[in-house]
């Protein structure tokens, strides 16, 4: 089984030592994608379509201060289908050594080979926290607005996609766990299907330490000194985006849960991630179990890393609620 471990060094780091920071080729699209470029403040500056699956594109947008990138995994047969397919937004985690190339590299393409749905794997920053912060001192860096407002209705323009709740689903890994499950929530009519792999589901447990965590690595790694939530805290803010106070936001989702139970006792930062992680999956799905909301959870054994097994698995289980191709 292939699972994949964070290289931490690179964010050790640039975060200073910060002990609380934590850490998802050029041809048109049948002619269509890149001719459409412009549109939704989108403007493709760098594209690549020569891939059979894995189409890539490089964005100009006024709300990121430079071009993030997003890779647009294909399924198998779709250029001579004429199917409609349904979409993942698959989002990845937080540190130097993430971006949206992560789940290339862990093998998404084999993952999803002969199965029929499309997977945008888009940039989130080093620690961008899929958020709009409260400060920047490096330009804009409002990476929610272009993932919900920007790339989202770019992708149902330019793909065959079923543009509606039950064709898309959102999920990710560490950070992007987080992302996933507040997207889900904050923007309850656009995901059928929700998924965190070892991602934060509580941010005000333990005096708010996944706020903290948020602030600083965001400082240190994205926004010069800015933060993603403000010192003090924006508690609004934080409010919106927390899953614990958004538990009704989940109902008649499929949520699907996973976290390790057995961080490295060497390792601080897969300790400090991962023991976060499950303390606050436990008080996310007690919220959910007291609600009768439904979800799928995993505890493994092991720290901060994607097992690929559960990625499998969690695949079939958003193909099978989403509405088929």
């Amino acid at each position: 089984m292939n699972e994949y471990r964070h290289s931490r060094r690179s964010m050790l780091k640039a975060a200073g030592g910060i002990g609380a920071a934590m850490t998802l080729g050029s041809v048109a699209m049948a002619g269509t994608a890149s001719a459409a470029g412009n549109g939704f403040g989108l403007t493709i500056v760098q594209s690549n379509e020569q891939d059979p699956r894995m189409w890539y594109y490089r964005f100009g947008t006024a709300e990121i201060g430079w071009q993030p990138a997003v890779n647009v995994l294909l399924p198998d047969g779709y250029h001579t289908s004429g199917l409609r397919y349904p979409v993942l937004y698959l989002f990845h985690g937080g540190g130097n050594d993430q971006d949206f190339i992560t789940f290339d590299r862990l093998g998404i393409r084999a993952w999803t080979a002969g199965k029929p749905i499309i997977v945008v794997m888009p940039d989130g920053g080093h620690a961008g926290w899929y958020s709009n912060p409260v400060t920047t001192n490096v330009g804009p860096r409002n990476w929610e607005n272009f993932h919900i407002h920007q790339l989202l209705p770019w992708v149902e323009a330019n793909f065959r996609t079923f543009a509606e709740y039950d064709g898309r689903a959102v999920a990710g890994f560490s950070m992007g766990g987080f992302g996933a499950l507040k997207y889900a929530a904050k923007y309850w009519g656009h995901f059928a299907s929700v998924s965190s792999h070892s991602g934060p589901a509580s941010l005000r447990r333990d005096n708010g330490m996944v706020v903290h965590w948020a602030n600083l690595s965001s400082a240190a790694m994205d926004l010069g000194g800015g933060t993603v939530y403000g010192v003090p805290w924006d508690e609004a803010r934080v409010t919106a985006d927390n899953p614990m106070q958004r538990i009704e936001s989940y109902r008649n989702k499929r949520i699907f849960l996973v976290a390790g139970t057995s961080p490295d006792p060497v390792n601080w930062f897969d300790q400090a991630n991962e023991t976060q992680v499950l303390a606050g999956q436990r008080e996310f799905r007690a919220a959910l179990d007291q609600a009768g909301i439904h979800y799928e959870a995993h505890e493994e054994p092991g720290g901060h890393f994607v097992r690929e097994h559960l990625m499998r698995a969690d695949l079939d289980g958003i193909i099978a609620r989403l509405r088929k191709a």
